[in-house]
């Protein structure tokens, strides 16, 4: 005889991997569930992704305030009303996650609301009801790293979530912990904003994964825009006195230590996975020692009827990577055929210019035993650049020379992940350069900067001088 389950499917955790599960499991004709401590859309819509990009694209446009005088266009004194900024920002949220949540409504997914936690493998408790479910689907995100010797107090000294509400008045120098997307996101927005902005990284060099040549252009760039980057440099602590945050630096080549005073500290050195109290050792899914659950490509833990998705299952912690496994879990288990089998992921630092990349650096290609050609194109170089007053940056591409294969593009520019769209296309359905480069794209746009980066490979681009 079957049992019976309370659903069919009980999705654990509704940022964007649990909350695209849960709806595709229900357009599929399940009977879905979806637990949620906090508000629905997780990090990304809460704290994440969608309140940074706003805070960046306020940043931006005061910098290009500075800048219309160049075509004629000139302002008073700029003034900037915080309140008003972060309230705009929360505005974009509230309607963000009220719309998931309408979706949940419009799906027929439950909504359950409190932390979920296994008490066997078929039943979790939430709150201080118990619930069955033949499957589940495990998306609890991942949450700030801490970093030893500097405390988080989200005034002073913040994490990513903290950085998000803007002080009034604007910290007039700030310190970032770490050279990673974060880091420079924020960066980005307190420079724009009108503070002093310094990175520190541990390694030998910043947005780990990127192309080196993409990295050192979009280096040049940020400093040129005003933000410091010192590289191999660690924060031992932290002390807070009254006229700023004394942080001792430390050279790891030199081991020289130095004090420098900032009004406001972001720690962004990583994230981790996020099980606590989620109980997973009732049910027998395995938990490495850093937290994660691993899964195979169908999104399965190790035990069968369990699946995960998203930051909690492995790195790279990525929404759009999550949005695709909570898809993969769904289908899975709705007896389609699927499977996270995608050739590259996409990477962005939304940063102006942007950096974005898909597939293989230039160095990984050589790694891995390939020919390299690679075909560059600058955006100095493109019509369309110049009418948008943002010439800085260009258009890699990778290729395996024998077969012309694109095996990765990597693009410093504006709108850097819009154009990404057309090379993770290419990628997945195994393009050649040649490919692009015959493919018509409209004129005048930024879109022809891929194109050329493209005709670049074999020496025939025709807006630059091929060498």
């Amino acid at each position: 005889m079957t049992k019976s389950y309370d659903y069919d499917v009980l999705v654990i955790g509704a940022g964007p991997g649990g909350y695209h599960a849960a709806i595709r499991a229900a357009q599929l004709g399940l009977k879905v569930a979806c637990a949620e401590r906090d508000t629905v859309g997780g990090v990304c819509l809460n704290v994440g992704c969608i309140p940074t990009k706003a805070l960046l694209h306020a940043g931006e446009q005061i910098a290009a305030a500075r800048h219309a005088a160049d075509f004629g266009l000139t302002f008073g004194e700029q003034k900037l009303d915080i309140a008003k900024l972060n309230g705009w920002k929360d505005g974009i949220v509230k309607k963000l996650t009220g719309g998931v949540g309408s979706l949940f409504k419009a799906n027929k997914v439950t909504h359950l609301i409190g932390q979920a936690s296994f008490i066997d493998e078929h039943t979790v408790q939430v709150g201080d009801k118990t619930y069955t479910a033949a499957n589940f689907i495990i998306a609890t995100g991942s949450e700030p790293a801490k970093l030893p010797g500097l405390d988080v107090d989200q005034e002073r000294i913040v994490d990513s979530t903290g950085a998000l509400v803007m002080p009034d008045p604007v910290p007039a120098r700030m310190l970032c912990i770490g050279g990673g997307v974060i880091g420079f996101e924020f960066a980005h927005v307190y420079n724009n904003m009108g503070s002093h902005v310094k990175i520190i990284e541990f390694l030998p060099n910043v947005i780990p994964g990127a192309d080196a040549d993409a990295v050192k252009e979009f280096t040049k760039i940020m400093k040129k825009q005003g933000i410091e980057i010192a590289v191999q440099t660690k924060a031992n602590r932290a002390e807070k006195k009254a006229d700023g945050i004394h942080v001792e630096l430390e050279d790891v080549k030199t081991g020289a230590k130095t004090t420098e005073v900032f009004d406001r500290v972001l720690v962004a050195v990583g994230r981790r996975p996020r099980t606590d109290g989620l109980n997973a050792q009732a049910a027998g899914v395995n938990v490495t020692e850093r937290g994660f659950i691993p899964a195979d490509t169908r999104q399965r833990s190790n035990v069968p009827h369990i699946y995960v998705v998203g930051d909690v299952a492995s790195n790279p912690m990525l929404a759009h990577k999550a949005m695709k496994e909570g898809l993969v879990a769904a289908e899975v288990i709705a007896g389609k055929p699927a499977e996270q089998d995608a050739v590259a992921i996409p990477g962005v630092v939304y940063t102006s210019p942007e950096l974005a990349w898909v597939g293989l650096t230039e160095q990984e290609a050589k790694d891995k035993g390939y020919d390299v050609k690679t075909g560059v194109f600058p955006l100095s170089a493109s019509g369309r650049a110049m009418t948008l007053q943002a010439t800085d940056g260009f258009v890699k591409m990778v290729v395996e020379k024998d077969t012309d294969l694109l095996l990765g593009v990597h693009i410093v520019g504006p709108h850097a992940s819009d154009l990404l769209g057309e090379a993770s296309l290419a990628l997945e359905m195994a393009a050649t350069a040649s490919d692009i480069a015959l493919t018509i794209h409209a004129h005048p746009t930024l879109g022809e900067s891929v194109l050329e980066a493209a005709e670049a490979v074999h020496k025939q681009a025709i807006h630059i001088m091929n060498r």
